[in-house]
């Protein structure tokens, strides 16, 4: 049974010497893949050799170029990538927020040297094109708590007791937000959901989701500023950001949803990063 989280008895900055060793720990299995997973389970770890061209490594957030067609020799695409197996197996996770251990090849020098550095959430993907001009599927991945977070595919374990959980001290590197944008945003529409005219009503007040339309961070860089925000509910939010639907220039909803984007005359909308989000969109659909 494919397992999620840490493995028992293997702490984050163990090295293996082999990528035979590496799997005989349980950590990745596979000896040659670079993802370990299922189309339908999830992929439960990855190996980052640091060698193919399209991977970004930062450390803490990591984007990774997925499964695709590479010429063995010079380690440069030569194919366009499927949503499928491995590449799949990572959407899969990121849907259901599944831990994904992370190994990395200790570099050229040591390139039999492998290091396991702990759990990542896939974030976010979407589908670009590589350096080699042909399509890839990337993976957004920001590293998690060192917490023992472990569950075997399908069961979702019970808690024992209410015993207070263990607390980990740790220290990562996040985008921080400018709230008071989300927050003005939702205020200019009421908490109404601008896809599908939801509003969420709940003790202390009314609930809505700000959705970056051009993500944060690497490599998408999208502004943190009002006119890059929506305003949904969570179930819009969902499907918007996991490439469900996108907005035309006109404000016309295509993909799962229909209709027409809600707008207000105190929150204006930049056309450019619904531009952007199209673009992603229609990579990922095709």
């Amino acid at each position: 049974m494919r397992h999620f989280g840490e493995i028992e008895g293997w702490k984050a900055g163990t090295e293996f010497a082999s990528r035979a060793e590496l799997a005989a720990s349980g950590i990745h299995r596979p000896t040659q893949a670079g993802i370990s997973g299922s189309s339908t389970e999830g992929a439960d770890s990855i190996v980052v050799s640091g060698g193919y061209e399209d991977d970004e490594d930062y450390g803490d957030y990591l984007i990774y170029g997925g499964q695709a067609g590479f010429d063995p020799n010079t380690k440069q695409q030569n194919e366009d990538a499927e949503l499928s197996r491995g590449n799949l197996a990572l959407v899969v996770s990121y849907n259901k927020g599944l831990p994904v251990r992370v190994t990395r090849g200790l570099g050229s020098t040591r390139q039999h040297t492998y290091r396991y550095d702990g759990l990542y959430l896939v974030e976010r993907w979407w589908v670009d094109r590589g350096k080699s001009g042909f399509k890839i599927y990337r993976f957004a991945l920001r590293k998690i708590d060192d917490k023992p977070i472990s569950t075997p595919s399908g069961e979702l374990p019970l808690p024992a007791s209410n015993l207070e959980p263990v607390r980990v001290r740790s220290y990562t590197t996040h985008i921080v937000r400018d709230t008071l944008a989300a927050e003005a945003v939702k205020v200019a529409h009421q908490h109404v959901c601008q896809a599908c005219s939801t509003r969420i009503e709940r003790p202390g007040g009314a609930y809505a989701q700000a959705a970056y339309i051009r993500p944060l961070g690497r490599p998408h860089n999208g502004p943190d500023t009002a006119d890059n925000i929506l305003c949904l509910c969570p179930n819009c939010y969902v499907l918007f950001d996991g490439w469900a639907f996108a907005i035309e220039d006109d404000g016309a909803l295509i993909g799962a949803l229909s209709g027409c984007l809600n707008e207000v005359e105190a929150h204006t909308v930049n056309r450019e990063h619904l531009a952007y989000h199209r673009r992603l969109y229609a990579e990922a659909n095709d």
